[in-house]
């Protein structure tokens, strides 16, 4: 057997590898696991977030999304809501599911121009989950308010919430939810 015919198996082998390396490299691994479980809300954190906001209220000062949701999720990412989705990009895991804990990124729009964000409390079913929030109404918290995607697809990317009770009002756009990822 000469030398030339002794590298060809190893020249396929290489092929092989490095077809392999270049399919791994282009593909995308989830932002979140499925069984994705960091422990929820945690009680202590969720009082003093509510609590902050009301001791805010009292001195006449401003209650914003962005604290409250800071506060509560354990998230510490800075700046107006409508650059946090940005900003959590290789920070925090980054999904279209909500999960009770998980940031609801809202787009900016011209009625909202800083975005919004919003903490999952509670997931209803599959298109409906409850969230806690500051300033959707001004200056105030609202907890438990509920939310339905309305997106063609079903991936949470145009929602509604039910600012009154019983009826759900404008349509939204999302650009997802940011993960916490521990206590």
């Amino acid at each position: 057997m000469s030398v030339t015919r002794a590298a060809l198996p190893n020249r396929g082998l290489m092929a092989l590898c490095a077809t392999l390396l270049l399919t791994a490299a282009c593909a995308k691994a989830p932002d979140l696991p499925q069984t994705y479980d960091f422990g929820g809300i945690d009680p202590q954190r969720h009082f003093m977030a509510v609590q902050t906001a009301k001791d805010m209220r009292a001195k006449g000062q401003r209650v914003w999304c962005v604290p409250f949701a800071r506060n509560v999720s354990g998230i510490q990412i800075r700046g107006n809501a409508e650059t946090w989705w940005g900003k959590a990009k290789g920070l925090y895991p980054r999904g279209d599911a909500p999960v009770v804990g998980a940031v609801m990124a809202f787009s900016a729009t011209r009625s909202m121009p800083m975005g919004h964000i919003a903490v999952v409390s509670d997931i209803v079913s599959p298109r409906e989950i409850r969230v806690d929030h500051a300033n959707w109404k001004r200056n105030e918290v609202s907890l438990k308010m509920a939310v339905i995607d309305v997106s063609d697809d079903n991936d949470w990317s145009a929602v509604r919430l039910e600012s009154q009770p019983g009826a759900f009002g404008s349509t939204y756009p999302i650009n997802g939810f940011i993960y916490p990822t521990g206590g």
